[in-house]
């Protein structure tokens, strides 16, 4: 890529962040697009609209980035979770390495690694000693309940429990196969959508046809006809419900009346055969990902099968857009394949415009589609929660990501490059260090679209303003019934924020050019999500930072990388002493990512004896302990046998669905 090419890239996108944040500044002013650019601040009725005219809405202002800049780490953790800080501070630890000038690099970035996952793992104490009562803290997952004679599962797990954990246990909730249920509930959510902005748009079109796609069939009054509908589900919630006592699980949360005892049956085996009474921790009653339970567990070890083929598949299939935006980043093969755009490819602009801008634009287009294809896989793969399938997702497309942006846009100049790598390991450091540095141009264009331009779409937030422009124009008004506070998609913006991270480490001293652009991305990533966090979106679950020990692996992936390239650079420029005395340095970081692993990752994993009794020795004294383990006994209820809560009907009635599941 020629420096006119990479020019003419970084002003289209620098032009496109200006145009996103002038707009942003004069849009978020505007009272109808409250629930688009502060939907946490409305949800919480902090932000009031102002219909009054105001001269002073229409002009752009910064006045935002004081505001996202000026809440502390503390303030931020009390709004946002534990969750957000950590991916904050993704951003402050990377704005540091970038600021410090292979063994000195290596030594600031372990000690950085270390310092910062010290301190997460503090964070992560204090959060906990902060934290309010949480019924995960008090409950375990048991599976494999042997199968009883004579009595339900229900009365094996009592039994069980009482005999072997008499003074900890306090209840249990056996697990149903409620799949039919709340598809059934889903369905009526969907139909009482459709009533209420029916008869919210007084829509003059009020009968339709009850025959096949509307087209046949007699004339009905659509609304009637949806609650006929609606009743048509009552009836089946009814039948589901009353054969409902034979579709157990042999699965059960089971709740204890300290943390501490908890955590003994959590980490002790609790019978003689290892497939039984298998115990796990429990997610949060919001974070359950309840259809686990209705899959059997033939299904789910096949389904696991199914999702390693189809990602690697998809990594496959990915190669083709890889190679076409690799054939756009040279003109003479464009001109070859297509030889009717010479004409029109000879022009400076054009040709700068398809080999620096297009190329990087083209290969964000396509990887944007892959996230929901990665939650998608590994819901499937037999998570018992939510935060689980995020986390699945984001390693899966974080690789995804490294393999399909970086070694295949790398080594996709030449099918030698790929022969010596498979064929022979030996030459892995020199085929990169050819390799790595005729791509740093491409990267550099690619921090920018897909960082700087897909920053100041972040805030932006286009597509959420075209919906919300499309219901206020066919509707009428937003729906506030309907209105729901986004969270936070750490499955795909955590994988996008620490490929930038390799590729400031890998191109550290190759093409040290790639620095700035990447140092501006960290500084706009850090105010623009400070902004989101706080205006935008909300946790629906907290993992309790345990998305951290993703970023320290995919840190000491970088820097193995760096010294695998500058091995073979060194080799290259025939210093073979130099080369020699760098092979130390990956195997040193190695072993620095061990101790640290052995250090840190326990805390990860479970709290220490030391606080879990702290925090029960502080509940002995007060005194609404007694009410909090009351309410513990029904806080893992599948939400397709509670009451579905709707505030109203469209005219004022009461849902037929709200009275179906409270028979």
């Amino acid at each position: 890529m020629i420096l006119s090419a990479l020019l003419t890239s970084v002003g289209i996108n620098l032009g496109l962040c200006f145009l996103f944040f002038a707009l942003y500044s004069i849009l978020r002013n505007q009272p109808g697009n409250i629930t688009v650019y502060s939907p946490l601040l409305f949800n919480e009725r902090k932000a009031q609209q102002q219909d009054e005219f105001n001269l002073e809405r229409l002009l752009p202002s910064p006045g935002w980035v004081k505001r996202a800049w000026q809440p502390s780490e503390d303030e931020l953790l009390s709004i946002t979770g534990l969750d957000a800080v950590v991916f904050m501070r993704m951003f402050i630890f990377w704005l540091w390495i970038h600021f410090c000038a292979a063994y000195v690099f290596t030594g600031v970035v372990c000690y950085l690694l270390y310092c910062e996952y010290n301190y997460i793992s503090l964070k992560r104490i204090a959060y906990f000693y902060s934290s309010k009562r949480q019924p995960h803290q008090f409950t375990i997952l048991v599976r494999g309940i042997p199968a009883p004679s004579g009595s339900s599962f229900s009365q094996t797990v009592e039994n069980f429990f009482i005999e072997y954990h008499p003074s900890t246990y306090l209840s249990h909730t056996v697990v149903r196969r409620t799949s039919k249920i709340q598809s059934l509930i889903n369905d009526a959510e969907k139909l009482y959508r459709k009533l209420g902005n029916l008869k919210a748009s007084n829509s003059q079109q009020r009968f339709m046809r009850d025959g096949f796609l509307g087209l046949f069939g007699r004339k009905v009054d659509i609304a009637d006809h949806y609650e006929k509908k609606l009743q048509d589900i009552e009836d089946n919630v009814r039948l589901e419900r009353s054969s409902l006592a034979g579709e157990e699980v042999p699965a059960a949360f089971v709740s204890f009346k300290s943390r501490f005892g908890s955590a003994i049956a959590l980490h002790i085996q609790q019978g003689i055969n290892p497939t039984e009474w298998v115990t796990e921790r429990a997610p949060e009653p919001k974070d359950v990902y309840w259809p686990f339970f209705s899959e059997s567990f033939m299904k789910r070890w096949i389904f696991k099968i199914v999702v390693v083929v189809a990602y690697i598949a998809l990594t496959i299939l990915f190669l083709i857009p890889v190679v076409v935006v690799q054939g756009l980043t040279h003109l003479d093969q464009l001109e070859t394949w297509l030889p009717f755009l010479k004409g029109l490819l000879s022009l400076t602009f054009v040709g700068d415009l398809v080999t620096g801008y297009l190329p990087s634009l083209i290969l964000h287009l396509f990887l944007s589609v892959v996230p929901p294809i990665m939650i998608f896989f590994s819901s499937m793969q037999g998570y018992i929660s939510h935060s689980q399938i995020e986390k699945s997702a984001c390693t899966k497309l974080l690789w995804f990501t490294v393999w399909n942006i970086f070694f295949a846009n790398v080594l996709s100049g030449s099918a030698l490059y790929l022969v010596n790598v498979f064929l022979e390991p030996k030459k892995i450091p020199s085929v990169l260090a050819e390799a790595v540095p005729a791509q740093a141009s491409f990267f550099i264009a690619y921090v920018v679209t897909s960082g700087w331009t897909s920053l100041s779409s972040e805030l932006f937030r286009l597509f959420p303003l075209l919906c919300s422009f499309m219901k206020r124009l066919f509707v009428g008004k937003d729906d506030d019934d309907d209105f729901e506070v986004p969270q936070m998609p750490y499955h795909s913006e955590i994988p996008r924020v620490l490929f930038f991270e390799i590729l400031g480490v890998t191109y550290f001293f190759l093409a040290p050019l790639i620095l700035p652009f990447l140092l501006v991305y960290y500084c706009l990533g850090y105010i623009i999500y400070r902004n989101q966090f706080l205006n935008v979106y909300a946790p629906k679950y907290e993992t309790g930072g345990k998305f951290w020990p993703i970023v320290h692996n995919s840190t000491i992936f970088s820097l193995v990388l760096m010294h695998i390239v500058a091995i073979g650079i060194f080799g290259l420029k025939k210093l073979p002493l130099a080369s020699s005395l760098t092979i130390p340095l990956p195997v040193l970081t190695l072993i620095f990512n061990e101790y640290c692993r052995k250090r840190f990752r326990p805390i990860f994993k479970a709290y220490p004896t030391e606080c879990l009794i702290k925090k029960d020795r502080e509940d002995q004294n007060d005194p609404t302990m007694t009410e909090f383990l009351e309410k513990l006994a029904t806080a893992y209820q599948d939400p397709a046998l509670m009451p579905v809560q709707y505030s109203r009907s469209a005219d004022g009635r009461s849902s037929p669905l709200l009275r179906a599941v409270e028979v």
